[in-house]
């Protein structure tokens, strides 16, 4: 059981302060993985293991 739980797209936006348009770009761009996707499409978010994710888009290659 995760210690958080999984948050919607434009929740998680919110808590990193950028919109929920461009975490659904970083998505379909492959740059950014949600951990769950519904059958209805939506995107369920943890925001703490999303936030690493954008962080290592954001560190140049080594």
């Amino acid at each position: 059981m995760p210690d958080q739980p999984l948050v919607s797209t434009p929740d998680a936006a919110r808590a990193l302060g950028m919109s929920a348009r461009t975490l659904r770009r970083y998505v379909v761009a492959g740059w950014i993985t949600p951990d769950l996707t519904l059958a209805s499409g939506q995107y369920r978010w943890d925001v703490e293991k999303l936030r690493e994710q954008i962080n290592n888009m954001r560190k140049p290659d080594a």
